[in-house]
């Protein structure tokens, strides 16, 4: 029998480690000894820590070929059961017998031959360490008290009905390593970053098969993937919600295959808002895979709120996910329309995949940040909304930023003055040579520009990209740079204008659900959540 502290120091060995599954096709041109040894040899050279191997005859031909440890496994069919891994106490004393030192076993709760605490005591009377594959945390429970000395979260998503999930069980292995026994993550883990995220979240190694040694399985994703892309995909249906109007589009990529635009009416209310955009596109029914939704204000877990109810008011929580879902019958994504144009910028526009502050200087203000390839939204998906930062000013009074640089600012400084104008009109008064244009041009820009180096500083992002209808205007970027003149070089942030002006927010929102698309098949990691610090896509 196996000490416990020889048991407990072999499986240490395998932490931090890659565990290869030499599991061929069954049938297929690599399933035999001779090739099960080769791919062994192979995983061992390339700095694998253990081998996991299923059948006696194999786990032999590889025990007298390689130095790591060995996971030994014996697979059946069995009429009077669905239990296949090493079910019966013979399969546990030839593992053994041929060189394994760690023998798994099928330890989920279903009708089996034998009892998992009879597997478990004749693979510890053999000197061999347990392994329990598992399908949920209570199944680890169970049989980490019968003794079990490794969980193993193979059997993840095996045990239901229906087809097993793509993507790997990464808050299982989370749920088992809060036991306290070792945890070998298993189950789908095809990229080296699946494997990476199962450390982080407590696996001692990670047992990858497939995605190394069945050929015929990683030929298949290849030809898979590539048809995917060679056959043109439905468009994505885009939605942008603003203060003042609603755009609909579909877009495949970076290309508007068609546009339609209708007005914002803010009496309406948010339900006739939703309504509007789906009357819009209702001949597009039956075109498009999925609904991408930019909206001003804030999304939070499906639901929306209006930052500044001056812009657009929106009620408290307003479920907008599942009213799209509703509207449409299909996939919903919903975040801030300014985050939606900062992704949009970084992908097709002005960012060229740099890290970037965006920020949209229209009737109000917004933004948006990606920094390391990651669009922020922060712990409530506030981040980004420049606009709401407060600016001290004259009489200890507080504004937020917009309320003192963005449209609707300009034209109530035109009020003011005397004028009844708005931005369009008092950047066209300016050009005229309108003395009272200019300063309420400059005392914009000024605002903009005492907080711009702040941001630079926070972020540092590669370039600040500047778009709306305020942000675009002429001659409102050139008085910006040369406003920054005065602050070191190190806080002078570089300016790029935006280049897919109102269509950043659709481009922006659509990739955004061809992404998490893709996340949702191919990964654990999350998709578009609000809770998370950042989204890493």
């Amino acid at each position: 029998m196996t000490s416990q502290p020889a048991a407990t120091a072999l499986t240490e060995s395998l932490r931090g480690g890659l565990v290869v599954s030499c599991q061929p096709v069954p049938g297929g041109p690599f399933d035999g000894p001779e090739s099960v040894t080769r791919f062994a040899l192979a995983a061992q050279n390339a700095g694998a820590s253990a081998l996991r191997i299923e059948g006696a005859a194999n786990v032999a031909a590889v025990a007298a070929a390689c130095s790591i440890p060995i996971i030994g496994l014996v697979k059946r069919d069995l009429a009077e059961t669905p239990v296949r891994i090493t079910p019966w106490v013979e399969d546990v004393i030839a593992l053994a017998e041929a060189g394994a030192v760690i023998v798994a076993i099928d330890a989920t709760d279903r009708p089996r031959p034998v009892a998992i605490g009879t597997l478990i005591e004749t693979i510890h009377a053999r000197g061999c360490i347990a392994m329990a594959d598992i399908a949920n945390v209570d199944e680890a429970r169970k049989a980490s008290a019968l003794g079990a000395d490794i969980i193993g979260t193979t059997m993840s998503g095996y045990t239901d009905v229906g087809p097993p999930p793509r993507t790997p069980d990464i808050r299982l292995v989370r749920e088992a390593f809060g036991l306290g026994k070792p945890v070998l993550a298993e189950g789908r883990y095809n990229e080296p970053r699946l494997a990476a995220a199962a450390i982080r979240a407590g696996a001692i190694a990670v047992v990858v098969g497939s995605a190394i040694t069945r050929p015929e399985h990683i030929t298949q994703w290849f030809v898979d993937a590539i048809a995917a892309e060679a056959t043109p995909q439905k468009p994505v249906l885009a939605i942008d919600i603003g203060g003042t109007k609603t755009a609909v589009a579909l877009v495949r990529g970076d290309q508007i295959i068609e546009r339609r635009q209708v007005p914002t009416r803010p009496a309406d209310g948010a339900e006739m808002w939703l309504s509007a955009a789906a009357h819009a596109a209702r001949d597009w029914r039956g075109q498009y895979r999925g609904v991408a939704a930019a909206v001003t204000g804030l999304v939070r877990d499906g639901r929306w709120t209006a930052v500044n109810p001056a812009t657009l008011p929106v009620p408290e929580d307003f479920p907008i996910v599942s009213r799209l879902a509703e509207q449409f019958g299909q996939p919903v994504l919903a975040l801030n329309d300014a985050q939606a144009a900062a992704w949009g910028e970084y992908c097709f526009g002005a960012g060229q995949g740099r890290d970037l502050l965006f920020l949209t200087i229209s009737s109000g203000i917004g933004g948006g940040a990606v920094v390391g390839g990651q669009l922020l939204r922060g712990a409530g998906g506030l981040a980004g909304h420049v606009g709401q930062i407060p600016v001290p000013s004259p009489g200890n009074r507080h504004h937020r930023l917009e309320d003192l640089a963005s449209g609707f600012a300009m034209a109530a400084a035109a009020r003011t003055a005397g004028q009844d104008a708005d931005a369009k009109a008092i950047f066209a008064a300016m050009a005229a040579g309108e003395t009272w244009a200019e300063r309420i041009v400059d005392a914009a820009v000024e605002h903009l520009a005492l907080a711009l180096p702040g941001l630079q500083a926070l972020l540092d992002p590669q370039i600040i990209v500047i778009g709306g209808g305020v942000g675009l205007a002429t001659g409102f970027v050139p008085r910006l740079e040369a406003a920054l003149t005065r602050f070191p070089s190190a806080l002078k942030p570089s300016l790029a204008l935006a280049r897919l002006g109102a269509d950043a927010g659709l481009l922006g929102a659509a990739d955004l659900l061809d992404r998490r698309a893709h996340l949702e098949s191919d990964e654990t990691a999350p998709t578009l959540v609000t809770g998370a610090a950042a989204l890493n896509v």
